[in-house]
């Protein structure tokens, strides 16, 4: 019977979602119970839960109950395994909490998944850019293979990526591909195809999509992703945001909080309306990921140098459905040293079963 031991999961009505995301990230049980002060089950609280959150407008600060689903499926402690098993399967859960006749949680029902379904969706990796900011380090290696704890950078995102089911990897090259090539070959040590793209000159991060082979662009959408970041998205539930909501292409945006270090004056005409002390502003921002329809790459101008975001406004421009997909699992921008530093200490934090 795998009955979870719930408290490890378990946060307090007060908690915020920024809580919920830490035990997320570090029970890896895709769930979170909402619980009374007398361990009654108040809700439950899944990454998705925490997207549409975000995207009706709550912030990582905002409580956790605001995005909670606050009448989950349960099973209850007198009926059978079997019993607990229907209920996940009629409603397609993974978990089920567990109470008892008062209410009270005494665990967590789940069923383990043996097999990871092998999806052929392309995964496109953007790997040429110089890292002009991330010299002298660069000078040698191409950032994406910048050691990041035991192993490159670029090897834990295939790692990462690959244990989702994905097998079909393009790797778009430039500065310095050699390197990449002759560390990852063929891709069949991780268990992957590997096809190289060669940029005969810097492309940006959408120019060397031109130069997809066919086959590419016959099994549904397809993952483009700057290959610097690291990252524990779920690719399988971008894949499903982006067919669910009928895009031509998802973003991933990130929410990035600044605060103003000053009281804020709100002017209507020559009169003060309102002071505003030390507001922060939220925005959600580009965070280099992307999922897209086969059929938009003809947008793509062949040959050139071109970038997703010039991409995405003319797609605006024409009216097409594009969306954005809020990222609730770790991220990092691997941008300058300081991010560099940092991805060092979070490594064995987020990322420990690729320690070995």
């Amino acid at each position: 019977m795998n009955l979870f031991d719930w408290q490890t999961i378990a946060i307090s009505e007060q908690a915020t979602i920024r809580d919920a995301l830490t035990v997320l990230d570090q029970q890896a049980m895709q769930i979170v119970l909402v619980i009374s002060p007398e361990q009654k089950l108040v809700g439950t609280v899944t990454d998705g839960d925490i997207r549409r959150g975000l995207l009706k407008g709550a912030s990582l600060d905002s409580l956790i109950i605001n995005v909670a689903n606050t009448e989950p499926t349960v099973g209850l402690e007198h009926e059978t395994e079997m019993v607990w098993k229907q209920h996940i399967k009629r409603k397609s859960l993974r978990h089920l909490p567990i109470i008892n006749s008062d209410h009270k949680v005494i665990g967590l029902y789940y069923v383990q998944t043996e097999h990871t379904l092998r999806r052929k969706n392309p995964v496109v990796l953007m790997l040429g850019g110089l890292g002009m900011r991330l010299r002298p380090l660069t000078e040698t290696l191409p950032k994406p293979m910048l050691p990041v704890g035991n192993q490159p950078i670029l090897e834990t995102i295939v790692k990462h990526i690959s244990e989702q089911g994905f097998t079909e990897f393009y790797f778009c090259i430039n500065y310095l591909g050699e390197t990449i090539r002759n560390h990852f070959g063929d891709g069949s040590q991780w268990g992957v195809n590997i096809t190289y793209i060669e940029e005969g000159q810097p492309m940006g991060t959408a120019g060397a999509l031109s130069l997809l082979p066919s086959g590419a662009l016959n099994n549904g959408p397809m993952i483009v992703m700057n290959g610097d970041l690291l990252t524990k998205v779920d690719f399988t539930a971008l894949i499903d945001f982006h067919t669910e909501h009928k895009n031509c292409i998802t973003t991933c945006v990130r929410e990035y909080s600044q605060q103003v270090p000053y009281g804020v004056i709100e002017m209507d005409g020559s009169q003060i309306s309102q002071i505003v002390e030390k507001p922060t502003y939220r925005y959600f921002v580009n965070a280099g990921i992307y999922c897209l329809d086969a059929d938009i790459l003809q947008k793509i101008p062949d040959n050139e140098f071109y970038d997703m975001p010039t991409l995405v406004d003319g797609l605006l421009q024409e009216g097409k459905r594009t969306g954005g997909f809020p990222l609730t699992e770790y991220w990092m921008d691997i941008g300058h040293i300081p991010d560099y530093e940092q991805a060092q200490a979070d490594y064995e934090v987020y990322f420990k079963d690729n320690l070995n």
